[in-house]
């Protein structure tokens, strides 16, 4: 072996740095396991590289509003809830990574280490095993090859380190966690509680359960990181790691170990299938800078590029013994996409409360378990969701004044407002898919890829459902001027796409086993949302850190047996 091949070979190699790269590192590092990840975008360091993290919104020229000019420019990016005048450096601009929606879809992403885990929602609930046997029960889909059981341990694991915030409530729709302190309910959510408890058996409103350190334990401490202000300005980063991302957590924690190398401006290209070896041995990349094209070689490979983009290079992995890509014998690779769905929302006024107000600016919401579609299915439709409740107090654009009337009524707290909004379990399908471009390729000579995904008529049967069942509970709570919406959004604006690389237990009808490698190249895992069978309600980015972390473990295994 030459010694620049020396140079370019680790024991794992990570294609990704975000949530669940990141995991999948720290995991690796700690094993003893040298480990190489993978980013394409630049290099973020914890604190120093989060420039508007303490500003002030009078210290923007546009008050955090981007002009219309940037909007214009950056149509499918600008949409996104986090992206503003204060936090567009962590996004990407659409112009520089184009690709092709066959039908509207937008994809959001933020190319940097530690990717959109500085920028995101940051909610956690488990799955439980209504959803893992959901799709065996109901007959969608295929059947998962675990069940709860199987990751429950990890989730706890990943848990007590990355530190979530919750209650024990005992919801066999929503399992208990190993969880810090949960922020209190607002004088108005503990009511809408209150009375939705007393008036429905079967649903249930729960405190937060959300990734903020709100009483930090030693391993958040020794991670550098501390108590969450109730700031609210998350996606700016925050200087005091009071939630977590791969940037104030996972990644300087693998660093530690001396185990880790990061390496930036490295946009994958393919995967290295060896036929005579009949193994991957490697992944081939473009240096953004300087274009170049350069391998390196590991034993064992990671793909956590987050769900599209490693359907893309997985599709872009071609060899002599897989011309369709990766693992892709059966045609699978790229179908059978899902996403949440986000449409539905609900508000009204609250009457009263005018002396009370809450701590700081609470960065979580309460939530209301599934209460569809479990032990049998009881709507005419498929899958069920996840209801978020919010209350707040201020003035709205809509609220009466002008002149000094208006001046004078902005100095008081204004009247209370509350509301709802779902994250719906969409069912995989076949026509919902990614394929690569046989003639358009982005700047750096990779195929674009082609969303061809949608909504259907389950979808649009659930959206309804939940407008019209939240609209009921707010009334029943005493809400005012109630308001229903469904914003026939795109898939996408979720952020929370899922599929394409499934897990199952037939290499027939799936691309990944029970320890998310790919069933026809065991020396590949897949731990991000590629690797979903099927979406569920709850937010999946907690699901994917377990996954990473069990992943990784049991790859550290098999490398110690030579089995990869």
């Amino acid at each position: 072996m030459s010694k620049g091949t020396e140079q370019h070979t680790y024991d794992a190699i990570v294609i990704g740095s975000g949530i669940s790269g990141g995991w999948a590192a720290k995991e690796l590092c700690d094993l003893g396991v040298k480990t190489l990840v993978l980013e394409r975008g630049r290099n973020i360091e914890h604190i120093k590289d989060y420039p508007t993290a303490t500003k002030g919104p009078w210290e923007f020229p546009h008050r955090m509003q981007e002009p219309l000019q940037v909007i214009k420019d950056n149509p499918v990016i600008s949409k996104c809830y986090a992206y503003g005048e204060d936090t567009h450096h962590f996004f990407v601009k659409d112009a520089e990574h184009p690709y092709i929606q066959e039908k509207p879809f937008d994809w959001i992403r933020g190319y940097q280490v530690g990717g959109k885990s500085i920028m995101w929602g940051r909610a956690c609930q488990r799955w439980s095993d209504f959803e893992f046997s959901a799709p065996q029960r109901y007959g969608y889909a295929v059947d998962w090859p675990i069940r709860y059981a199987d990751i429950a341990p990890w989730y706890s694991h990943v848990e007590k380190f990355s530190g979530i915030c919750g209650d024990k409530d005992g919801l066999e729709a929503l399992p208990d966690g190993d969880y810090l302190p949960p922020f209190d309910l607002s004088c108005v959510e503990a009511d809408i509680q209150k009375k939705i408890h007393a008036h429905y058996k079967d649903r249930f409103m729960v405190k937060t359960r959300w990734a903020h350190l709100t009483k930090p334990n030693q391993i958040h401490l020794d991670q550098g990181r501390g108590q969450c202000q109730a700031r609210d300005l998350c996606t700016r980063g925050c200087p005091f790691g009071g939630y977590f991302s791969s940037v104030s957590s996972t990644l300087p924690w693998a660093k530690k170990t001396g185990n880790l190398t990061i390496r930036p401006f490295s946009v994958v290209h393919s995967v290295i299938y060896d036929d005579k070896k009949g193994k991957v041995t490697g992944v081939r990349i473009i240096d953004t800078n300087t274009k170049e094209e350069i391998e390196y070689y590991a034993k064992v490979i990671f793909l956590n590029a987050a769900c599209l983009n490693t359907n893309l290079i997985l599709l872009n992995s071609i060899s002599s013994r897989f011309p369709n890509g990766l693992g892709n014998d059966n045609g699978l690779l790229g179908k059978f996409m899902a996403f949440q769905n986000y449409r539905g929302s609900v508000h009204g006024r609250v009457e009263g409360y005018e002396d009370k107000y809450y701590y700081g600016r609470n960065p979580t919401n309460p939530i209301i378990a599934n209460y569809r579609n479990l032990h049998k299915q009881d709507t005419n439709y498929l899958g069920g969701f996840l209801t978020f409740v919010y209350s707040n107090r201020g003035r709205q654009y809509w609220d009466p004044g002008i002149g000094a009337d208006l001046k004078e009524s902005l100095s008081e707290s204004g009247p209370w407002h509350a509301g709802m909004y779902m994250q719906g379990e969409t069912i995989p399908k076949e026509h919902n898919h990614v394929r690569l471009s046989k003639d358009k390729k982005d700047p750096w000579g990779i195929p674009q890829l082609i969303t061809s995904v949608g909504y259907d008529d389950n979808d649009d049967k659930m959206v309804e459902d939940f407008l019209t069942q939240c609209a009921e509970m707010l009334e029943v709570a005493g809400v005012k001027d109630i308001e229903k919406r469904d914003t026939h959004q795109a898939p996408g604006l979720d952020i929370h796409e899922m599929g394409g690389c499934r897990m199952g237990n037939d290499p027939k009808t799936s691309l990944l086993n029970k320890w998310n490698q790919l069933h026809l190249c065991n020396n590949v895992y897949v731990t991000d949302g590629a690797c979903m069978t099927s979406t569920g309600n709850q937010s999946p980015s907690i699901l994917y850190m377990a996954f990473a972390a069990r992943a990784a473990n049991h790859a550290a295994e098999e490398m110690k047996k030579g089995n990869v």
